[in-house]
């Protein structure tokens, strides 16, 4: 199935049945009272997360969705039945949006989650309501009330707790294949990945986290060169990211440094909040560089970037150094969460503004 990860749709929810006008008629009963019932509520709209989906292809073309109509109502105090909820089916973090005022309504992260985009009508009232010592033949009643009608931008955002960032052919595809179940394309050709391949990684018996593979960066993204950077929403939820380096000297570029500045830089375009998430160094096909000059390169490469954070070398095609990567990242995540005040926009701006260029 082709992966879609935005979609725009419309929703209305049912109108509220008509309260009706009615009077009694029965035989030996001169003063029959006005007996008419309301209506019925009009059905709302739903969005349910189902772990089962991970794409939103089903809406490309289906988007119309109305739930039904309440009933209007009856003689002898009947009331009219309710329309049906109409429950539409997303994949587990999907956020919606109002697409005319750009408002977020909900984003549906948990399996089993329910959230109403669309409320339906409130029911009519029929003239028994309206009955009185003064008014004892009433004529009048309420209409239901129109059910609520939007358009909706639905953003797939995928659930993982380890993003991978990095150039084409960095080897992203290639280590989240090493360290999991996940089968992603590769080849020796730049672009393999089209679209957001998740991966769960398995670390012991009962330790897990999932890992995002995404579409690679390259410089102008931002201005939508190559892929652009549409797939970087995707790294949104994540706690940590591994920024994937080529260190071969068969890279397309052939210059590490360079590769690593063009994804911040595309990356602080992006978002700055997800520019100063936690990221560590991984120098990628290590197996290609001769044994005598790997700790020279690598310690270049550090120097160059000033990087002062965790840093692996490793060979995601031989495996060399990947489990020592991935314990270091489990160990990471089991760490309780720090509790840092949220920096404002401002501040964030103000922040980025102070780093400097080479430093990644």
């Amino acid at each position: 199935m082709k992966f879609v990860d935005e979609v725009i749709i419309r929703v209305e929810a049912g109108d509220g049945g008509d309260g009706c006008v009615s009077f009694r008629r029965e035989k030996y009963i001169p003063f029959g009272g006005p007996d008419g019932g309301d209506g019925g509520d009009g059905g709302s709209v739903w969005l349910l997360a189902d772990a089962d989906l991970n794409t939103l292809a089903d809406y490309r073309y289906t988007r119309l969705f109305r739930a039904e109509h309440g009933q209007k109502g009856m003689g002898g105090n009947r009331t009219g039945r309710g329309g049906a909820d109409l429950t539409v089916i997303v994949p587990v973090g999907t956020v919606a949006y109002d697409a005319d005022t750009g408002e977020l309504i909900g984003d549906l992260v948990e399996p089993g989650q329910r959230l109403r985009v669309a409320r339906g009508g409130f029911h009519g009232l029929g003239n028994t309501r309206y009955k009185s010592s003064t008014n004892r033949a009433p004529r009048q009643f309420k209409p239901g009330t129109p059910g609520e009608a939007r358009e909706l931008r639905l953003e797939l955002k995928v659930i993982a707790d380890v993003g991978l960032l990095g150039m084409p052919n960095a080897g992203k595809s290639t280590l989240i294949r090493a360290v999991s179940a996940a089968r992603p394309k590769v080849a020796d050709y730049p672009f393999t990945t089209l679209h957001p391949n998740l991966g769960v990684v398995r670390v012991g018996p009962l330790k897990s986290f999932v890992m995002a593979d995404i579409p690679g960066l390259i410089e102008g993204a931002a201005e939508g060169a190559g892929l652009g950077i549409r797939f970087l929403r995707h790294l949104s939820r994540t706690r940590l990211l591994l920024h994937l380096v080529d260190v071969s000297p068969y890279s397309d570029s052939g210059d590490p440094v360079r590769d690593a500045r063009v994804i911040l830089k595309e990356l602080r375009r992006y978002s700055p909040e997800l520019a100063t998430r936690e990221r560590w160094l991984v120098l990628n096909k290590l197996d290609l560089v001769p044994e005598g000059e790997r700790k020279t390169l690598i310690s270049k490469i550090r120097r160059s970037l000033r990087w002062r954070g965790p840093w692996f070398a490793v060979s995601a095609l031989s495996g060399e150094g990947t489990e020592e990567l991935i314990r270091a990242v489990m160990e990471r995540l089991e760490e309780p969460r720090r509790a840092e005040p949220v920096a404002t926009e401002s501040e964030t701006a103000e922040s980025m503004a102070t780093k400097g260029t080479g430093d990644v």
